[in-house]
């Protein structure tokens, strides 16, 4: 029988390191003041006024498309990139392909009714308000906003205009939300269908724990989104996403016309150092199967729901092959869950410089044009396996017998 879920409250609080809370705030900093700094020109607009080509362009034109009565048309790579070069005032190589089920063109019909610049600018920032509460949320502290802001991939995903923010948002807010409303974190999880490549852990481990309301919460949302934007965008669209859907695949995950360094999995980190598409899928099942098992045993076991949430948050990141740089901002969930820890029961001498590695990894990716996310995500998820770990060893130790686990205090020095 699985064991009930539940997350701690801690009765004290202790002081934030100081060299956590300087680090932070030194991130938080760049993240904030210096982005509009460097790229508040050559951001949206280049200095003669075209568009910048980047993602955020596939989202407002097929927002576009559909407004104007065409949804379907914003699978259609040729039309697409026709409008695309209409709206930025220039051409571009490649495709910024629209690739997201049909119940996301609500929100890409939103954008699309504000001009284009206003609305690259609105994304971030609105998407950015739930991320904020879900960091606050998860860590339990005012220094969960803070700590949400000095995530390095902040400012990655706000300079492409991507919907790392809402992402996260949902699978914090679901974690968050799974041990006492467990109808809301079904709803969280059901809007996070428009990421269909998320969707194998997450009802794995809720089949695991017997968490039927949120099971059955999750699946009733996405009927209804389903439903919903069928009344509004008609089969053609559902059509169309299912019949372009191979050769998006086929472009990014066999061709590689996203150069292979910018994708952060195993599959990616393969193929980025010359394996063969079958070498890459090969790493890739290996680790999603390694990852379901053993978060399904986590999760039925009686270790702290801290832990097993943040092992989720990492897992989902490990178990796809398509994984981009801003979508590795669910790993600032899975930090905050273990910042909930450490904060609460101290951190092991190596757990701060190892964040502060991951961090080093993320922040270097411009630099390398390589899989450096991928490495972050494995060392978080060392760290939790660790803490793990370390917990098992207290909770099988008799009564009064100190922990062997050697802590730093929580407190500054």
């Amino acid at each position: 029988m699985a064991a009930p879920l539940t997350m701690s409250t801690p009765r004290d609080r202790p002081a934030i390191p100081a060299v956590l809370l300087n680090v932070c705030f030194v991130l938080a900093v760049l993240n904030v003041v210096f982005f509009p700094a460097f790229y508040g020109r050559g951001w949206i607009f280049d200095d003669q006024g075209l568009g910048m080509p980047t993602d955020f362009v596939n989202v407002w034109s097929a927002g576009r498309l559909a407004l104007d009565g065409h949804p379907a048309l914003a699978w259609d790579w040729g039309v697409q990139k026709q409008l695309q070069v209409a709206v930025l005032g220039q051409s571009y190589e490649g495709n910024f392909a629209w690739h997201y089920p049909p119940p996301f063109l609500f929100v890409a019909e939103l954008l699309a009714l504000l001009p284009y610049g206003l609305a690259f600018v609105s994304w971030p920032l609105v998407s950015l308000i739930p991320y904020l509460a879900a960091m606050r949320a998860i860590v339990g502290r005012p220094f969960g906003l803070l700590l949400a802001l000095a995530f390095p991939v902040v400012m990655t995903n706000t300079l492409v205009g991507q919907n790392g923010f809402l992402t996260a948002s949902l699978i914090g807010g679901m974690l968050v939300l799974l041990p006492t409303r467990p109808i809301l974190a079904g709803i969280c999880l059901g809007l996070l269908s428009y990421k269909p490549q998320y969707g194998l852990l997450f009802p794995l481990v809720l089949i695991a724990t017997a968490q039927w309301r949120t099971f059955v919460s999750a699946g009733v949302t996405v009927v209804a989104l389903v439903l919903v934007s069928w009344l509004a965008f008609g089969s053609d669209s559902r059509q169309a996403f299912f019949k372009w859907m191979p050769m998006f695949s086929q472009a990014f995950l066999t061709e590689g016309r996203a150069p292979w360094g910018k994708m952060q999995s195993i599959f990616a980190l393969v193929r980025y150092f010359g394996g063969s598409e079958p070498l890459g899928w090969t790493f890739q099942w290996v680790m999603t199967a390694t990852v379901a098992a053993t978060l399904v045993v986590l999760w039925r076991s009686r270790v702290r729901y801290e832990l097993k949430a943040a092992a989720l948050a990492t897992g989902t990141l490990l178990v796809t092959p398509y994984l981009f740089l801003y979508d590795v901002m669910v790993l600032a969930i899975a930090v905050a869950f273990l910042m909930r820890v450490g904060l609460a029961e101290g951190f092991a001498r190596h757990e701060l410089p190892v964040l502060g590695l991951a961090a080093v990894l993320l922040m270097i990716y411009p630099l390398l044009g390589a899989p450096t996310g991928f490495g972050a995500t494995l060392l978080v998820a060392g760290l939790i396996a660790a803490r793990c770990g370390a917990w098992r060893k207290r909770a099988a130790q008799p009564a009064g017998q100190p922990s062997a686990l050697i802590m730093t205090s929580a407190h500054p020095q």
